[in-house]
């Protein structure tokens, strides 16, 4: 469940029983729900390509149904399918959601197996007579390791009807959820050829040998769930004694904002808590990052992204949701330069928190390690770390007694540099990343205090992260440059009598992410993702997604998609599974 303050939940609430704006037919929308005229839940981001071999499919589970709080951790048995057996070119994580038309909050879902997350994410609010339905598809080749061998898995929903309780007790929204799993076999010349190793990871097709999630299970039964980290001081943490011959090490996070911080991105300095209470509620200031620590010490950090659920605003998201609602992508950090020291037969604690939490965030992180498969035991050291912990720059620029009306400006620039080396089977190899963070937040109001009614806020805050990785050993050199930042914007205006909730919100976000890696100057690969979304609930309310992707591979995707008065309007000829090129060689 995403918990979020009481005068939002029943706006929220209120909204549901008007959300749906036309009578539509009964017929359910195929997964990618493009039909114009509908509402089904509908986004532009694509299919994981597929290579073009048959894959060996393993249903995880089918028909799990999510109606109350005691069904809310639902757990199931994976099998390796023994038709086709490791090591896989690809394998993709498919579920498909329904939920009943009626009433209903939204809700954040996640799943697992061997305690290790492979999707995390929020379901839309339901259409207020139809069934909806929404497809979800994930690359997790790089889990590969985790299912080599039978494992336990679960699935967490949390979400309540009948026994939801006063003033929620007319809920009736339930979830549907299948799941399974496709494992396609390694073509010819593929595989785990230690020789093609360092290829393979600079083309990213090596996948790690050992998967290990960090847990926090709270007397679940050995269950795994997402985290609370209620506090900057919060951490989930796990301590591990690792494989003396690693020699590569990543950490993919996820970090969900929620109740208090659900839309960090609109909270206010300290000093303005008693006007940040009449509209976000939350405090800190507007910025977050996940920070990474290795037995106490800084060792990376996670920006957090800005990700938007359904329940604000109900009438803003229909029939699409914001970038990446529905499905989070992971942020992957960088530990290599750590490799020698963790592993050194010790035991170390790998946690992560997050920098202004105000309550608070669902998190979850799995460590991707990489073996040297030819040694039993890789030394090294880390050499430099320039990591500290940010300190944001606030600027406050405000006039007025009544009306407060100016600026609130928030600043966060900062570089830094972590190296290190490891000696292994294949010689000494220094891996050193050098990284540029660049945050700027302004809030733009105007707030009546007579009457303790904010008429406006503008926020805009963007974050970006570009670092460049170089990997250096006997061969030579290959750097590999990373560029993330996902920026929004949002326009919160009230009062307007017009709208259910009082208040009208125009929203955009912007997630851009590209990889190029680079040997003596010339790129070896290179990827690139852009996905844009614009909504508002202003009258006319009005949405449009734009997701393009492409790699030098040759694969380009470009699909646009745009509605009006909650009616899917527009789908554009890329928007096609046949414009998506299938995978390369």
């Amino acid at each position: 469940m995403n918990p979020r303050n009481r005068r939002i939940q029943v706006l929220s609430f209120v909204s549901l029983l008007t959300v749906c704006l036309l009578p539509m037919s009964a017929v359910l929308a195929q997964s990618t729900n493009r039909q114009i005229g509908t509402q089904f839940e509908v986004t532009a981001d694509p299919l994981v390509p597929r290579p073009p071999e048959q894959p060996c499919v393993v249903s995880l589970f089918a028909d799990f149904q999510f109606a109350h709080f005691s069904q809310s951790t639902q757990t199931f048995e994976f099998t390796p399918p023994a038709n086709c057996s490791g090591p896989w070119e690809k394998v993709v994580l498919e579920a498909d959601f329904s939920e009943n038309g009626g009433v209903q909050f939204d809700r954040t879902a996640s799943l697992y197996i061997a305690n290790a997350n492979l999707y995390f994410g929020t379901t839309p609010e339901p259409l207020a007579t139809l069934t909806n339905t929404w497809h979800i598809e994930r690359d997790v080749t790089d889990y590969s390791a985790l299912f080599a061998a039978p494992q336990r898995g679960t699935i967490v929903l949390a979400n309540c009807t009948s026994d939801c309780g006063a003033p929620f007790n007319t809920l009736n929204g339930v979830f549907t959820v299948n799941a399974n799993l496709e494992f396609y076999p390694a073509r010819r010349g593929q595989g785990d050829d230690s020789t093609q190793d360092r290829e393979n990871d600079h083309r990213g097709k090596r996948t790690p040998d050992q998967v290990l999630p960090l847990t926090q299970t709270n007397g679940s039964g050995g269950i795994n769930l997402p985290a609370t980290l209620g506090s900057p001081t919060d951490q989930l943490s796990t301590t591990f004694t690792l494989p003396t011959n690693t020699e590569q090490a990543y950490l993919d996070v996820v970090a969900q904002s929620q109740f208090i911080d659900e839309q960090w991105y609109g909270c206010f300095p300290n000093d303005l808590a008693s006007i940040s209470q009449f509209v976000y509620g939350c405090v800190n200031t507007d910025f977050r990052e996940t920070e990474v620590t290795i037995d106490g010490n800084l060792a990376g950090i996670a920006p957090v992204s800005p990700w938007v659920f359904t329940g604000f605003l109900p009438d803003q998201w229909v029939p699409m949701p914001g970038a990446q609602t529905l499905d989070f992508v992971p942020y992957r950090v960088n530990l290599t330069p750590f490799a020698g020291l963790l592993s050194n037969g010790q035991p170390h604690t790998i946690a992560l928190s997050v920098f202004n939490d105000d309550n608070f965030f669902s998190a979850t992180a799995s460590l991707l390690l990489f073996l040297d498969s030819r040694s039993t035991q890789v030394t090294g050291a880390v050499t430099k770390n320039t990591l500290t912990s940010p300190a944001p720059v606030v600027t406050e620029n405000l006039q007025g007694t009544s009306t407060v009306t100016g600026t609130i400006k928030v600043a966060v620039n900062r570089n830094f540099t972590i190296a290190g080396y490891v000696h292994t089977s294949h010689g000494k190899v220094t891996t050193a990343v050098s990284a540029q963070q660049n945050f700027s937040g302004t809030q733009t109001i105007d707030f009546d205090t007579v009457n303790a009614t904010v008429l406006d806020q503008k926020t805009d805050v963007e974050n970006s992260v570009s670092s460049a990785t170089t990997v250096s050993d006997d061969e030579g050199a290959v750097v590999t440059q990373e560029d993330f930042s996902f920026p929004i914007t949002v326009d919160f205006i009230f009062p307007v009598s017009s709208s259910p909730f009082g208040f009208t919100v125009t929203t955009g976000q912007k997630y851009q992410a590209g990889k190029a890696v680079s040997r003596g100057g010339h790129v070896i690969h290179a990827t690139a993702v852009t996905n844009s979304v614009n909504s508002t609930d202003v009258s006319p309310a009005a949405s449009s997604q734009t997701y393009t992707s492409s790699d030098s591979d040759g694969t380009f995707y470009n699909c646009h998609i745009a509605s009006a008065n909650n009616i899917l309007t527009t789908v554009s000829h890329g928007c096609s599974p046949d414009s998506q090129d299938k995978d390369k060689d």
